[in-house]
């Protein structure tokens, strides 16, 4: 399995959006929110996304799945702008695990999140504080 590098994103990002998920069912309002924070309008049930929007949203949503199944409660989601991107950092207070790229397991059994974020994002990477360990991906703003 490959690995990550392990750096926090640029400092100079500022939080435009927080949201603490502790299920699944509260992935549906993290995706509407997401959407709203990046576009400025309300995505409405069926409609298309953005190219943009539309990565960072399945980014989002993969990962705090992720975070939610694999991790320790709660996981926080947040969205934050720099200069020239947006990232999107999402965190778990299981600090036992190294996030790891399953490159190696067949389609279908799961683990793809992250490749997920490599593939839509410009750049993934992950760190731990004290308490929780983050998964951050960026992507272009616009």
């Amino acid at each position: 399995m490959g690995q990550l590098r392990t750096s926090p994103p640029t400092p100079q990002a500022t939080e435009i959006e927080r949201w603490e998920l502790t299920s699944g069912a509260e992935l549906r309002t993290l995706r509407a929110s997401l959407h709203k924070a990046l576009t400025g309008e309300v995505l409405a049930d069926g409609a298309s996304l953005e190219d943009i929007p539309e990565a960072v949203v399945l980014v989002a949503t993969e990962l705090a799945t992720n975070a939610l199944v694999h991790g320790l409660p709660p996981t926080t989601v947040r969205l934050l702008r720099a200069d020239d991107c947006f990232i999107l950092d999402v965190a778990d207070h299981d600090l036992t695990t190294i996030p790891e790229l399953a490159d190696t397991r067949p389609l279908g059994s799961g683990g793809r999140g992250l490749q997920l974020a490599r593939a839509f994002s410009l750049d993934v990477g992950w760190y731990a504080t004290e308490g929780t360990k983050h998964i951050w991906a960026s992507f272009p703003r616009g």
